[in-house]
């Protein structure tokens, strides 16, 4: 069994050899990203592919980030792994462009979300009851539904009292197996409300309150993480250097709120460790992020 290479290929690889020993530059990516794209076959673009196996897609949509077009989500590896476990690796790449790309990471959480929901529609559809759900969706009149939405809106509490009405709520509730897997929709934080509720059900309410809000403009780990220098000086910038190097990098400060809040409830609150916590044995807690 024979294969062939391609002058692409053979291109990318004596690109690779050549930039192994030493730093790759900016300009040298850019270089790359281009001839790279110049590149690829054009069948590339008109072939249909599942979304979710495309090694191509990321390499395609940010030629200045793959500059060799390999790394892909979907490529094959020695050690699979998933699709979000790939992103986190990029994203803690050690120049950290993918940190500081202003697509990338939004482009990388969408992907998610998509993903999520159509999982979600999957599932749904193996429901034994999927035929009447497509049916209340078939017979769902619209005018009901804005009827509904705006005596809501007005505040009223609304009793479904007609098979009409009766059958929009219905539909809301069949949407929720779809919304249900997507983070940070309206269903998950209903979810999330079930969980506090059952969890006030099974161990009482709360006895404290606590917001945390970490200045990670002003913390010399937050301007480390979005820094790309790789050794850590304590020197104190000035407040717009330190604005400028955290906003330019979202990923670090996401990185910071996660450690200060981890250290929080480690060390502050007492969980995990041996040791009482300043406000007293800890038997549950909840945390849920501010939008």
């Amino acid at each position: 069994m024979t294969s062939s290479v391609t002058s692409a290929e053979i291109s990318v690889i004596t690109e690779q050899k050549a930039h192994a020993a030493r730093p790759v530059t900016s300009a040298v990516i850019s270089v790359l990203a281009v001839r790279n794209l110049t590149n690829i076959k054009t069948e590339a673009y008109i072939t249909l592919r599942p979304r979710n196996h495309n090694p191509q897609l990321y390499p395609s949509m940010f030629p200045w980030l793959f500059p060799y077009g390999y790394g892909g989500l979907g490529t094959p590896k020695k050690i699979p792994i998933s699709d979000a476990e790939h992103k986190r690796h990029l994203l803690m790449y050690h120049d950290k462009r993918f940190q500081t790309d202003i697509y990338f990471p939004f482009v990388a959480f969408s992907h998610e979300q998509i993903k999520a929901a159509t999982t979600g529609g999957f599932l749904a559809t193996d429901r034994g009851n999927f035929d009447q759900m497509s049916e209340r969706l078939l017979t769902l009149k619209p005018e009901v539904l804005t009827s509904l939405a705006n005596r809501m809106e007005a505040g009223e509490v609304i009793h479904p009292e007609t098979e009409d009405e009766k059958n929009c709520y219905q539909v809301i509730k069949d949407l929720d197996h779809v919304g249900g897997h997507v983070q940070g929709s309206t269903t998950s934080k209903k979810y999330m409300r079930n969980e506090i509720w059952s969890l006030i059900a099974a161990k009482g309410a709360p006895s404290w309150f606590i917001t945390l809000s970490p200045a990670d403009v002003k913390h010399p780990i937050c301007i480390y993480y979005a820094d790309t220098k790789q050794e850590f000086k304590p020197t104190i910038l000035e407040h717009n250097d330190r604005f400028r190097i955290v906003t330019r990098n979202p990923v670090a400060a996401a990185r910071f709120f996660h450690l200060m809040v981890s250290l929080f409830i480690q060390h502050i609150l007492g969980v995990g460790t041996d040791h009482l916590g300043i406000y007293g044995q800890t038997t549950a807690y909840y945390g849920t992020v501010e939008q």
